[in-house]
């Protein structure tokens, strides 16, 4: 029998918005194995098309080659959420703009680069900002501290306190995974170019993943009373879960869903979150690493700070593929001032990276 719950900025470019750059790729919903990281390539050129969808916004560029005929170089930015919280729109880029451009250019020789910086010759373009440690691109929680006596709201994570901390989910948890066998070859077989990438048919990485994306990306907690339930949903992939507060348990093993099954049970002012049940799931932490059916997740969440904070943990079990848990904890801002808008993955534009 299993038990049910537990008891137990120098790195801002310009407000001249002439130029935005970004140092590392963390921000990727894909890895970057495909791509030079060591290398940049810039060019000058003029802008054939933007495409404003995601998971990422691209926008493609008319060079002149060596012999003066045309080429084109596709340039791919993060999604378009992350882009429009530094100003950029739909409108920021249209055909005709004449454009500067570096990029982190594709290993297997393709006009296809991950952007770095970009400047237009009307300096109308928007600013992003990275952190120089960690390299992720983050939303900076500027709004002034707002207070609550619940978990019901917007929650942001406080990146000042993650600083230093290694990368993005695939990176985190490249970092704190100690593999089994059968883990360490599920990932070193891994191939993000075929089908096999869960992410080319849009599908949303469910817990933890939700909780290490605060770092751009919000969650946003609903205390449902009259069903007894709590929504816990992440704006990244518009990845949703129900937690089930009746007291009931989980179903058989049998029964599986994508996100997992939650019960939830409070010991004293903190939810304490067990999900079990998961499906099958070729890479829930963007690096090949898989999930299977003993995956188990046990989160806890308490206001701390007079209500400001959010104090978040998570035990990660996978005894599968993961050779010892894993455990994260961190501080996510209370931000009523966030709009939750809708992720809407594009099935055209997730595959938008992969060789022709």
């Amino acid at each position: 029998m299993r038990s049910s719950v537990p008891s137990s900025r120098a790195a801002l470019y310009a407000a001249s918005l002439a130029a935005i750059a970004l140092t590392t790729p963390a921000w990727s919903h894909h890895s970057d194995a495909a791509l030079d990281m060591t290398e940049i390539v810039s060019f000058e050129g003029t802008v054939k098309a933007f495409t404003w969808q995601n998971p990422h916004a691209y926008f493609t560029v008319e060079v002149a080659s060596a012999n003066g005929e045309p080429i084109e170089w596709t340039v791919q930015l993060p999604s378009t959420i992350t882009m429009s919280r530094r100003g950029w729109s739909r409108d920021t880029l249209a055909a005709g703009d004449q454009v500067s451009v570096s990029v982190h250019p594709a290993r297997d020789g393709r006009r296809y680069g991950l952007f770095q910086s970009i400047e237009k010759a009307d300096d109308a373009a928007a600013s992003l900002a990275f952190d120089r440690t960690s390299g992720e691109l983050r939303f900076e929680n500027t709004a002034p501290a707002a207070r609550t006596s619940t978990l019901d709201g917007k929650w942001l994570a406080d990146n000042e306190k993650l600083s230093g901390f290694a990368g993005g989910l695939d990176n985190i948890t490249r970092t704190l995974l100690k593999l089994t066998p059968a883990g360490a070859a599920a990932m070193a077989a891994y191939d993000e170019n075929s089908d096999e990438n869960p992410e080319l048919q849009c599908l949303a990485r469910p817990t933890p993943a939700m909780l290490i994306y605060t770092n751009i990306y919000p969650i946003e907690i609903e205390i449902q009373e009259e069903s007894d339930t709590i929504a816990i949903r992440g704006q990244f992939f518009d990845e949703q879960r129900i937690v089930h507060m009746d007291g009931r348990t989980h179903p058989p093993d049998s029964v599986r869903f994508h996100e997992g099954h939650s019960i939830g049970a409070w010991e004293n002012d903190t939810l304490v979150v067990d999900t079990r049940n998961f499906a099958d799931h070729r890479s829930p932490y963007q690096n090949g690493i898989p999930s299977g059916a003993e995956k188990h997740v046990i989160e806890r969440y308490r206001l701390i700070a007079d209500g400001t904070r959010l104090l978040v943990e998570f035990m990660l079990e996978d005894p599968e593929y993961i050779a010892e848990p894993m455990t994260h904890a961190r501080e996510l801002i209370y931000s009523p001032q966030i709009e939750m808008v809708p992720f809407n993955c594009d099935l055209e534009v997730t595959r938008r990276f992969l060789p022709q």
